[in-house]
Parts: structure tokens; sequence; C-alpha cells
């Protein structure tokens, strides 16, 4: 693994992260993807399209300071549609992540109130989103007696060590 600074590490390993769960789920069942467990976000399929969605978010903000749009009728992504997805926004986030400065902002409707928001907020939401929700669809594998991959910072370490 060559050396990197700390913050593309960090979002190196959620980009890891992200898509190393989504793969693997790419091989359940359809039953097995509406599977929903309470205190998680929904289904495990539902519940990765909002990883996703989520961080096209904070990648759209982070990059034009403007909000998603994403229609409320717009079709589900395939977890096909989801790794692509989740490939282009990471790499996204890689490259602002070590852009952003102090300083910047983005304004936001927070509430019906318009507010400065510092865009290392919305990057280290990126992070924390990512990571809750993960650990709710590996939750749910584990409901279903199914072994959830391993998506900690040692297993990407391990993964990636020969680089």
């Amino acid at each position: 693994m060559k050396p990197t600074d700390i913050i593309t590490t960090i979002f190196n390993h959620n980009l890891w992260a992200n898509v190393r769960l989504l793969k693997f789920c790419a091989g359940l069942t359809g039953e097995q993807l509406e599977t929903a467990i309470p205190g998680s976000a929904g289904s495990i399929r539902e519940t990765l399209a909002h990883i996703v969605i989520a961080e096209q978010s904070y990648f759209s903000r982070i990059s034009t300071g403007q909000r998603l749009s994403r229609p409320e009728n717009a079709p589900s992504l395939t977890i096909a549609e989801m790794i692509e997805s989740a490939q282009t926004t990471g790499q996204g986030l890689i490259a602002w992540a070590t852009k952003v400065q102090a300083a910047d902002v983005v304004e936001i409707d927070w509430d019906g109130v318009m507010r400065d928001v510092p865009k290392a907020i919305i990057l280290t939401q990126a992070i924390n989103h990512a990571a809750e929700h993960r650990e709710q669809v590996k939750a749910t594998l584990t409901h279903l007696g199914i072994e959830p991959p391993n998506v900690q910072g040692w297993a990407y370490f391990d993964e990636n060590a020969a680089d």
C-alpha cells in the first residue's frame, strides 16, 4: 500500500468498503435483498440505495454547492447501478477531500433556515453515514445467517498492502 495522506486513506477505505459490500450483496436473492430488521433504514436493497443516493448528494454539495435533484418517482437503482455510482462518487469525494479548506462552506436549507455548513462537516457526514448503514446491512445479513463481508480498516489494509 503506497503512503497517502490521512484523509485520502479514509476516503479510499470508504469507497472500498461501499463497493465491497455492494458486490457481495449482488449475489443475494431478491428475497434476501428485501429483508429488513428493526433499527435499519429498510431492506438491504433500500439501505444500500440510501447509502448510494446520500453519497451522490454529499458529492453534489461538495463539488457544485447544489443539492442533488432526484425525482421522487425515479426508478429504483439496480445493484450494478449502485456499484457504478459508488465508484464515481467515491472517487469524486477522494479528489475533493484534499481540496476542501476549513473556511469552505455550502449554503443549505436546514429545516427552513438557510445555513452555511462547512464542507468539512459534509465530508464527515459522508464517512459516518456510510459506516452506520453498512453496519445495518451487515446486521441484516447476519440475521439471515449469512456471514457479511469484512469491511474494517484492517481488511482494507490486508487487501491493499501489496499495492
